[in-house]
C-alpha cells in the first residue's frame, strides 16, 4: 500500500472496460478522509499538522485486518484522535516558545459551510481559541461529542479512558466552554456588516464608522510568528485598535472571503496573501479581531478546504 494518503479513488470501471479496483482500505479512508481531517484539524487547529495526522493514520490503517473492524468509520476517528493527542500535547510545548499570540491556521471554506451552523461555529477562529484553553483530552472529548457526536463508549476507546471518565470530562469541558464562547449566534449577515464597515474604514480612512461596531474591551490579536510584523501582545480597546488599523496602507487591498465557515477579509498586497483578519461577535459589536500574517499559516487561502462531519 502507498504511504501517501490518498486523496480521490483509484481507477474504476468505466467505458465498457474493467479497471484494477480499489482496494477496501483505500476506498473506506477515501471515504471517510474529509471527515477525519475536521477532526484533527479542530483537536490540533493547524491545517499542515492534520494532514500530518492523516499520513499516520493512513499508514496504520493500511495494517489493519479489516475483517476485525465492525464501524470502519468509528475505527478511522479512533486512530485519527490518538495520533491527533499525541500531536497535540507536542505542540502545546513548541506554542510556549512562539513569538507573539498563537493563532489557529485559517482555511478557505465553501460558502455553504455556514449552513451547518454548528459546523461553521465549532471551526470558527473564535470557537478554536476557546478550545485551546482546553486540556488535550478535554479537547478531543468535546469536539467528538459536541461536534462529531460520537457515543461516549467510541470516545473512550479514542482517548484511553472509561465512559465513566468521559462522561465527567464532556460535562467539564462543556462548562469550560459555555463560559467563553460567543454569548449569542450570529448570523453570517452580522459579520459581513462588521467587515464591511472595517473595510470601508480602512480604504476611506474614515475609523469613526468602524468604532462605531467595535466593543469598547475589544481584543486585537495578529499573529506573525516571528515572520512578519506584528504586535506580540494582545492590543486592547476600541481606540488603540483603531489607531493600529489606522496605518495600514493604502496598497493593501482587502477582499470578501470565506473562511473557516464565516465571512471573513484577505488582505493582499501586489496580488499575494499578506493577512487573514476574521472576527469575534457579541450583541452585536465586534469583540475579538484576529489577524493572521504568519506566512507559514497561508498557505490554504487559495483553494477551499473541505470541512465535514
Amino acid at each position: 500500500m502507498s504511504e501517501r494518503p490518498p486523496d480521490a479513488p483509484g481507477p474504476y470501471a468505466r467505458g465498457g472496460r474493467t479497471q484494477p479496483a480499489v482496494d477496501p482500505a483505500t476506498e473506506a479512508f477515501v471515504a471517510h478522509r474529509n471527515l477525519l481531517f475536521t477532526v484533527a484539524y479542530e483537536m490540533l487547529g493547524s491545517a499542515a499538522d492534520a494532514e500530518d495526522v492523516l499520513q499516520e493514520t493512513w499508514l496504520l490503517w493500511a495494517g489493519v485486518d479489516l475483517d476485525a473492524v465492525r464501524d470502519q468509520r468509528a475505527y478511522l476517528v479512533r486512530i485519527t484522535t490518538r495520533q491527533a493527542l499525541k500531536r497535540l500535547r507536542t505542540l502545546g510545548r513548541r506554542r510556549e516558545s512562539y513569538v507573539g499570540p498563537w493563532l489557529p491556521e485559517p482555511l478557505l471554506t465553501a460558502p455553504d459551510v455556514a449552513e451547518d451552523v454548528e459546523l461553521a461555529e465549532s471551526v470558527s477562529m473564535a470557537m478554536l481559541l476557546v478550545l485551546e484553553t482546553l486540556s488535550p483530552t478535554e479537547r478531543a472529548v468535546f469536539v467528538l461529542r459536541e461536534v462529531f457526536d460520537l457515543d461516549y463508549d467510541e470516545i473512550a476507546e479514542g482517548v484511553g479512558k472509561n465512559q465513566a471518565a468521559v462522561r465527567q470530562i464532556a460535562h467539564r469541558a462543556r462548562s469550560h466552554v459555555a463560559a467563553r464562547r460567543p454569548r449569542d449566534a450570529v448570523s453570517p449577515d452580522q459579520t459581513r456588516d462588521a467587515l464591511h464597515a472595517f473595510r470601508q474604514a480602512v480604504e476611506t480612512g474614515d475609523l469613526q464608522h468602524l468604532l462605531d461596531v467595535l466593543a469598547p474591551d475589544i481584543v486585537f490579536l495578529a499573529d506573525g510568528g516571528g515572520l512578519k510584523q506584528a504586535a506580540l501582545t494582545p492590543i486592547v480597546g476600541a481606540d488603540h485598535v483603531a489607531h493600529v488599523l489606522s496605518r495600514i496602507t493604502p496598497t493593501v487591498s482587502l477582499e470578501p472571503a470565506h473562511v473557516n465557515g464565516h465571512p471573513a477579509l484577505i488582505a493582499r498586497v501586489d496580488g499575494h496573501v499578506d493577512t487573514v483578519i476574521t472576527v469575534r461577535i457579541d450583541d452585536g459589536l465586534v469583540t475579538g479581531l484576529y489577524a493572521v500574517r504568519n506566512p507559514e499559516k497561508l498557505s490554504r487561502m487559495e483553494r477551499e478546504t473541505t470541512v465535514t462531519r
